[in-house]
């Protein structure tokens, strides 16, 4: 497991890339991960897909025991090295609420002394030390008076694209919360800058939330990406070549998001606009952070 990096020397805050477009276009391989908060050691729903930048189409990174483990994740990735930008289908933060008022690091931090002893990078004891916080069903009280949402997620919202899902809810398939604990551990020990939360460096890793939906509808497809026609048809749109004749023609979900996620990072990462939408504050940066390809 890696250590913890010190962030003193980068101190927090609205990342200004978008004035330096050259910072922008410094990337040259580009990862998507789909991630997952379940309870266990083994989740076949974690995917991770890799490109480089031109218009190869991604590839799925395999684990060395067929099936990723969180902390198996965390180990490649600290074994990357240069200007890859990674985007993972998780939350890195939560609405600005009680008692979620602090700094997103300091709430990493929280998180990952609390399930310090919980494998995998879990984070189920976390919702029991702050249970009043989270919706788990009718017992809490009407859904709506703790499913909050980001900033960033009322954005999304509001675009169109899709129907977010708070973090604090954690019933249901498409509840994201148990990852989004999960995710802060790992951002906790990765040791990386992490977008919007620190400044961009000149040189080295990035690692920033996405929503792989988004990059589905941005390459035009509706609904999850399970086939490769679909899915070739969404890598075209992000102007990559679709994938090889090889490729299965159906696959798990998981599959198509790391997919296109890594595609939709390249197809986008330099174009200023998506690192400096209009509702990103210092404070919003800090605090809840923010979801990469919402403006």
């Amino acid at each position: 497991m890696l250590k913890q990096v010190q962030h003193d020397d980068w101190g927090g805050g609205l990342i200004a890339l978008a004035t330096n477009d050259s910072s922008a276009r410094r990337f040259t391989r580009f990862v998507g991960i789909d991630w997952s908060g379940a309870r266990g050691v083994r989740h076949p729903s974690v995917q991770v897909a890799m490109c480089s930048a031109g218009d190869a189409p991604p590839q799925l990174v395999l684990p060395p025991a067929g099936v990723w483990s969180r902390a198996g994740v965390l180990d490649w990735l600290g074994g990357l090295s240069g200007d890859v930008l990674v985007g993972m289908d998780a939350g890195f933060g939560f609405a600005a609420v009680p008692p979620f008022t602090q700094p997103a690091r300091t709430l990493w931090a929280e998180v990952a002394a609390v399930c310090a002893a919980e494998p995998d990078l879990g984070g189920q004891a976390f919702i029991a030390h702050r249970r009043e916080a989270f919706w788990l069903g009718a017992a809490d009280g009407p859904r709506s008076a703790r499913a909050h949402l980001r900033i960033t997620e009322q954005v999304y919202k509001a675009s169109g694209l899709g129907v977010p899902t708070s973090n604090f809810v954690l019933l249901g398939a498409a509840q994201v919360g148990k990852a989004t604990l999960s995710a802060m551990r790992l951002l906790h020990h990765l040791g990386w800058p992490v977008w919007p939360f620190d400044p961009l460096p000149a040189r080295g890793p990035l690692i920033l939330e996405i929503y792989a939906q988004a990059f589905a509808r941005l390459g035009g497809f509706r609904g999850k990406l399970r086939d490769a026609a679909s899915l070739n048809a969404a890598l075209v749109r992000h102007g990559s070549r679709p994938l090889p004749p090889a490729f299965p023609g159906e696959f798990p979900d998981h599959v198509g998001d790391a997919i296109v996620t890594a595609a939709g990072l390249r197809a986008i990462a330099h174009q200023p606009r998506w690192w400096q939408p209009a509702a990103l504050t210092p404070a919003v940066a800090i605090g809840e952070g923010w979801t990469f390809g919402v403006v």
